[in-house]
Order: structure tokens, then C-alpha cells, then sequence
């Protein structure tokens, strides 16, 4: 058994599959691969994902100590940045591997729409 974060798993699989599984994580982490986004740059990267999801999911990558969340106070309007932590970037060739994967399934099997 394998505890991280206060919840158990089963396995080192379940545990990261944990951390970065469902529809949304792997997407977000994908796109904070190159450097720093704003909300508003995610959210362009992702128009088919709903504002409560983005926050959610944000949220809980954060806890994870995935990503870090950046506010600037300083002055109207307040300014939030997302990036990787040393942590996150430890699973960027995990996400790269999965990205790869689904080109070359696209490129095997389907079309490339732009």
C-alpha cells in the first residue's frame, strides 16, 4: 500500500494515475510543459472544457504539489500564473510519452483536423 497526500493506493500505477488521471490533468499539465500560463491562456488551450472543471482541476494539482499558483495583488485585475513545480516537472516525460502516443495513433489510424 502506498499512501501520498493522506489517500491510499494500491499500487505505484493507481497512485499516479491518481495524481494524474482523468480527462483534464494530463491536458493541463501538457500545456504548462513549455513555461508559465495564465488562467485565461489555459483556458484558450482547452475551449472545450468548462470554467468550474479548469478550476477544480487546477485546484487539485496544486494540492498534489504539481503545479504552483502565482497571484499578483498588486493592482486590478488580479493576475494568476500556473507552472510546474520541481515535482511536476519530474512527470513531463510521462506526459510527453502519452502526447507522442497520440499522434502516432492519429497518424496510424485517424486524420489530424487543425
Amino acid at each position: 500500500m502506498y499512501k501520498f497526500n493522506g489517500k491510499e493506493y494500491p499500487c505505484c500505477a493507481s497512485l499516479t494515475m491518481g495524481v494524474i488521471g482523468g480527462k483534464w490533468k494530463t491536458v493541463i499539465l501538457y500545456h504548462l510543459i513549455d513555461g508559465t500560463l495564465r488562467y485565461n491562456e489555459l483556458r484558450k488551450e482547452m475551449p472545450s472544457v468548462t470554467e468550474r472543471t479548469l478550476s477544480l482541476q487546477l485546484k487539485t494539482l496544486e494540492e498534489d504539489g504539481i503545479i504552483k499558483r502565482k497571484v499578483y495583488a498588486s493592482k486590478p485585475p488580479l493576475k494568476v500564473e500556473y507552472s510546474l513545480t520541481d515535482l511536476g516537472k519530474t512527470l513531463i516525460p510521462v506526459i510527453q510519452s502519452i502526447a507522442d502516443w497520440g499522434f502516432l495513433v492519429v497518424q496510424e489510424k485517424s486524420e489530424i483536423v487543425i
